[in-house]
Formats: C-alpha cells, structure tokens, sequence
C-alpha cells in the first residue's frame, strides 16, 4: 500500500500529460488550485475521495490505472474509445456500432 501511495502522484502526471493537459486545465475542470495539483503530482499529498473521483473522470482514465498499477494498461486509445462509449445514449450507440462494423467491413 505505502508504493500505491507513494507513486500515486506520478501516475496522474503521467495520465494528465497523456490527456494533454496541462496542471492548470486540470485544475480549472477538477475545481481545485494549480497548487493542489502540484502538491498531489509532486508532494504527495492524498486527495480526497471526492477529488480523486474528479481528478479520474477529468483525465478520462480507468481508476484500475491507479489502484492497481500492476495491470498493464498499454492500449490507451482503446481505454479512451471505451470510456467515451460510456457516455453514449442508446442513439449514440448505434451510431457507433453502424461505423465500427462498417469500418471491419472494409478490412
């Protein structure tokens, strides 16, 4: 438990890098300070339940990126894909179904 905790804040680095954002835009959508993002990315400070939550949807990862770091996450374009198929309605989805399988029949 202490390694989760003490690579805790590297790992929002990194995924916040990966989302392209910088620790202010992050901050600015999560509804904390810059210095907040700091302190967690670099002091390790421990955020709230609430702010963690925030912090996972903002950067549009899987909470398994950070509670269990053992599990390789390689693909995260595919993460990205399911986390926004997610936010689909039932239009949506079709939507997308129609262009996944239209896409394979191509191939």
């Amino acid at each position: 438990m202490d390694e989760l905790l003490k690579t805790f804040g590297q790992k929002i680095k990194v995924a916040r890098q990966d989302a392209g954002l910088t620790q202010e835009e992050l901050a600015e959508q999560v509804g904390i300070t810059t210095r907040y993002i700091m302190a967690i990315e670099n002091e390790n400070k421990q955020p709230s339940m609430k702010v963690l939550i925030k912090i996972v949807r903002a950067l549009k990862i899987s909470s398994d990126k950070i509670f269990f770091p053992e599990i390789q996450h390689t693909n995260t374009k595919k993460e990205h894909l399911i986390h926004m198929i997610n936010l689909c309605d039932e239009r949506d989805l079709q939507v997308a179904e129609a262009t996944i399988k239209a896409l394979l029949d191509t191939k």
